[in-house]
């Protein structure tokens, strides 16, 4: 073989390696989800898309997406984006952000885990979903590029130690506290343009607020009058003291229940930096490829020269 033929067989591989790469970044790239306000989700119509920060001491965002959809498209459109890992590609959820939070910072951050591999099973993104009228979580048994949010569903990232049976680890927060409550949709059409949405006003109506309640705190006795007169208390004659019904032991209030995170609304809002994951791997491997079997072509050359 010639050593032009040689230099235009490596030129056609680097070019079809080029197409390869751009192909790979192409369906990578977030779909055009619609992202909604809250108020557009309903029972039985668009997803809740829920991400629990608590992790960072940050609180659960949610917000509304139309369907069909994939995991994947809710998780990158109306201000969130995700970073998959150098190991598994943008599929493996690494990092999520949220335009609205700490300025659409990724949580873990690159300190916490650079996601060049596959995260260990004690801190990483776990997927969970409740379809419709359904109180209790599932673990989902498909990644977020495959699995398909039904209408009226929930779908829940949180973040912390989880065993591939999702049995361990489990949510803090029920479905209910976070699903649509209204039958028909309220505060108006979201934006039609994913790429230049913007933050709504503080006065559209985003629907009905999330199940949230703060701890009751046990009642407390109000504090005597410092002016009035403390009025002495007779004591009881002997025959009252024989007729009267014992009261009950006063018991102890019981302890309030222990709050779980904050649940705020994520309005759509502009699209955070997307970074996909890297692709390093995939062109280093390439190019390594092309060096093996450019050096695999001269040393045959060599050979048929000396014999």
């Amino acid at each position: 073989m010639s050593r032009h033929r040689v230099v235009r067989a490596l030129a056609r591989a680097a070019a079809a390696l080029g197409l390869t790469v751009a192909a790979l970044a192409a369906t990578a790239a977030p779909a055009g989800a619609a992202p909604q306000p809250m108020g557009q989700c309903t029972t039985s119509s668009g997803v809740v898309l829920a991400v629990d920060f608590s992790h960072w001491g940050g609180p659960v965002y949610r917000s509304c997406g139309t369907t069909p959809t994939t995991g994947y498209e809710l998780l990158n459109q109306g201000g969130w984006a995700t970073t998959g890992t150098g190991h598994d590609g943008p599929a493996f959820i690494c990092r999520i952000g949220y335009s609205g939070h700490q300025g659409g910072r990724q949580y873990p951050t690159p300190q916490q885990d650079d996601c060049v591999l596959t995260p260990p099973a004690s801190a990483y993104w776990s997927y969970w979903h409740a379809d419709p009228g359904q109180n209790t979580w599932q673990y989902s048994q498909l990644g977020a590029m495959l699995y398909k949010p039904k209408p009226g569903s929930v779908d829940l990232w949180i973040f912390g130690g989880t065993n591939i049976e999702g049995t361990e680890g489990k949510p803090t927060v029920t479905p209910d506290q976070l699903r649509a409550k209204n039958t028909r949709p309220a505060g108006g059409p979201g934006p039609k343009d994913t790429r230049t949405a913007k933050p709504l006003p503080p006065n559209v109506d985003t629907g009905p607020r999330p199940e949230n309640p703060p701890p009751a705190a046990p009642p407390t006795a109000p504090p005597p009058s410092p002016t009035a007169p403390a009025s002495p208390v007779p004591s009881p004659s002997a025959s009252e003291s024989a007729t009267a019904t014992p009261s009950a032991p006063p018991t102890s209030a019981a302890p309030a229940a222990a709050a779980g995170p904050a649940v705020v609304e994520a309005a759509p809002a502009a699209d955070a930096r997307h970074d996909a994951g890297s692709y390093l791997p995939a062109v280093a491997t390439g190019a390594l490829v092309l060096l093996i079997g450019a050096a695999a072509v001269f040393a045959a050359r060599r050979r048929r020269r000396t014999e």
